[in-house]
């Protein structure tokens, strides 16, 4: 294993740390409302436009020396050379030898990466072109099927980062798609390949099976599978013209029945829950078509450079990183809600969920010794406003404290003025009333201009009463497009890093995704009576059920 790259600077010994706390114990109990009665300024360092892109963070409870501290912290923990490292393409993942250069896949600048002494971006360009061509080839009708026809439906077969990011952008950029109907299969249930199935056509479906190793075992359950179905329905000949692969592992594709012409290449140094950028971006440029997958790409180049080269008090994933970590490690806040107002990024929690819970998950350090204090969040939400109709309850008037992330965007795609007005008004209103809320004195006056009787006002009136003081970041977007996509998915990508940098742990490894899947194996030679292996009273027992 290589030297570790990044230094090993824990959270609580760093100098600021010690101070942060004082003044946490000094503001808690300061609410966010007179935060702005203190400070006239406030939204001077609470606020940023960069692009298409107002950022509001003064909906905290945290004052400007609060934020001064927290850039401290970041400062301290050696985030503008972790910053750097990644980009020149250090070794930062450490304990998997790699370089971690998802940004690379979209980088503005006009200079060479370097891992291992090879400059990576003659491969890059080479992988895209080979992707436009292909892509553009389908999307035209030139790409036939065995029989002759041109392709009308696409299948993604994968699983994790060669599901989850894919699905979730092309889900996200529908208002782009093309012709092509694009379908999902990850889950090992056999129920949802058939379903994933009903009513294809095999002469015009392209499938894509997604892999690094073409080893994983949901992943090649379902590509064997639908490979069955296929053969059921056509010649063995006719998968050269209806099965690609993304992978490394060339001899099990080709074994497969896959061509070596079809098969797109993936590299150590992009992580599987970061390689939408890649050409496990396939179907979503199959979906959009190769002039859209270039502006996602572009947007997050965009969001690259702003978080290279901005200073931290102006840096959007930087600040919103160290907010994260105030309520984290201070407040105790364990989890976070994603509320997106737009029904395209439904699929958004769900996809961070990956990219934050697997990638800064850890209890140990960089430095191989467990963490005496939390990391990671739990990361949750849904779609605005169906959320409101769901779990505001709870962020309103439940006992935990659940920071939130207000995505929301100022036009809509198709027009709609009226439908758009009332969707951002309910976006903005929320975000307004968890930080005011409702005192007694509202709630009584309200209800003694409302037609109930007066003798049950001071009973009802509990129930009614909003505490307020709930954090919320709002991120308005001038509209939903692929580059704007690509910068927003971008800035939660380096979020994740900067806590990562923060906490001092590796967020670029998943070692804890392992020990299921390794149990998995044998409980399954259990259960197909291969073998009969040592367990626990209650795995036993269920074992005895199935």
């Amino acid at each position: 294993m290589q030297k570790k790259i990044l230094p090993h600077n824990i959270l609580t010994k760093n100098p600021s740390w010690g101070l942060l706390k004082k003044h946490y114990e000094k503001i808690k109990q300061i609410s966010i409302k007179n935060h702005f009665d203190n400070d006239s300024k406030r939204l001077d360092y609470t606020s940023f436009d960069w692009g298409d892109f107002y950022v509001d963070i003064s909906k905290n409870k945290i004052d400007r020396k609060g934020f001064e501290l927290l850039i401290d912290l970041a400062k301290e923990s050696g985030l503008a050379e972790a910053i750097e490292a990644q980009f020149s393409g250090a070794i930062i993942n450490s304990t998997e030898n790699r370089a971690v250069l998802h940004t690379a896949l979209r980088s503005l600048k006009k200079e060479s990466i370097l891992v291992d002494g090879k400059d990576i971006i003659p491969e890059i360009y080479s992988a895209q072109k080979k992707m436009f061509a292909f892509c553009n080839q389908v999307i035209s009708g030139d790409w036939k099927g065995y029989t002759g026809k041109s392709i009308t439906h696409i299948v993604n077969i994968g699983i994790g980062g060669s599901d989850l990011g894919p699905a979730m952008v092309v889900e996200a950029l529908a208002h782009y798609q093309n012709h092509l109907e694009i379908r999902f299969v990850s889950n090992v249930e056999g129920d949802h390949h058939v379903e994933v199935l009903k009513g294809l056509n095999p002469e015009t479906t392209l499938f894509v099976i997604v892999s690094k190793t073409f080893t994983t075992q949901e992943t090649l359950s379902n590509a064997n599978s639908i490979r069955e179905w296929f053969l059921s329905k056509l010649s063995e000949q006719a998968i050269t013209k209806h099965f690609v692969a993304v992978s490394t592992n060339h001899e099990k594709t080709e074994a497969f029945g896959i061509e070596p012409d079809n098969i797109f290449p993936m590299n150590d140094w992009v992580g599987g829950r970061f390689s939408l950028w890649s050409t496990v971006g396939l179907s979503i440029c199959l979906a959009v078509g190769p002039d859209h997958f270039k502006k996602l790409l572009h947007g997050a180049g965009k969001m690259d450079l702003h978080f290279e080269q901005t200073p931290f008090e102006k840096n959007i994933p930087v600040v919103l990183a160290l907010l994260s970590i105030w309520y984290n490690n201070l407040y105790g806040a364990e989890s976070e809600a994603i509320i997106p107002y737009s029904q395209y990024l439904r699929s958004l929690p769900a996809y961070l969920q990956q990219g934050v819970m697997e990638s800064n998950g850890k209890y140990v350090g960089r430095n191989g010794k467990p963490l005496t204090y939390q990391t990671g969040t739990i990361i949750w939400g849904a779609s605005g406003t169906n959320a409101q109709h769901a779990f505001f309850q709870l962020i309103h008037q439940g006992t935990k404290l659940i920071p939130a992330d207000f995505i929301g965007f100022k036009s809509s795609l198709n027009g709609n003025i009226d439908h758009q007005n009332k969707l951002l008004a309910n976006f903005i209103a929320q975000t307004e009333a968890l930080m005011t809320g409702k005192s007694e004195a509202q709630v009584m006056a309200e209800l003694k201009n409302s037609s109930l009787a007066e003798k049950y006002h001071k009973d009802l009136a509990p129930f009614k009463i909003f505490l307020g003081d709930k954090p919320t970041n709002t991120i308005l977007i001038e509209q939903l497009n692929p580059e704007n996509l690509g910068a927003l998915i971008a800035l939660y990508e380096h979020k994740i890093f900067v806590q990562g940098v923060v906490w001092n742990i590796n967020s670029y490894d998943q070692w804890g995704v392992e020990l299921g899947k390794q149990l998995a194996s044998k409980v399954l030679n259990d259960i197909e009576g291969k073998e009969r292996n040592l367990h626990d009273p209650s795995t036993l027992k269920l074992l005895s059920k199935i």
